[in-house]
């Protein structure tokens, strides 16, 4: 098992790195060359900068039941298909239950845009988000691990 990180803004890389080093669990970044991280515990690779690079890393290098984590519903789809754990940085977990509804609403809301009726303006991230994702996070980690020590 290993974990990947859809790291290009992805505000959780931190904690992710935090939990897979608790957990002795290889972690991998994956960024395009604009972005800059360092790590000492964690694989960096870096992509080019067209559109989805990260995401079809990732896509072509997980394994089943490796962890993903991205903000990319797009990319939770292709982690499903291939018996992959997506977890996006609000710590939910994304499965076969709510794929469909994220993906209907992600299409939704790319048409609003393109017809001017919906711009969409992140918000800005609270305090206890991430501790909401280290939560999902760490039982997501305990619950892989402990079905594959058994």
């Amino acid at each position: 098992m290993r974990i990947f990180v859809d790291a290009d803004g992805c505000p959780v890389v931190q904690e992710t790195v935090k939990l897979a080093r608790e957990f002795r669990v290889p972690v991998t970044l994956v960024k395009n060359y604009a972005h800059v991280l360092h790590d000492d515990y964690a694989e960096i690779v870096t992509v080019d900068t067209t559109a989805d690079s990260a995401d079809y890393y990732i896509a072509n290098h997980l394994s089943k039941d490796d962890i993903v984590v991205t903000q990319d519903n797009g990319l939770a789809a292709m982690c499903l298909s291939r018996q992959a754990i997506p977890i996006n940085q609000n710590g939910l977990v994304i499965d076969d239950s709510n794929i469909i509804t994220m993906l209907s609403g992600r299409h939704l809301h790319r048409e609003l845009r393109s017809q001017g009726i919906y711009t969409s303006k992140a918000k800005k991230r609270k305090k206890g988000s991430d501790r909401a994702f280290e939560d999902s996070l760490r039982k997501l980690l305990l619950e892989v691990t402990e079905d594959g020590a058994e």
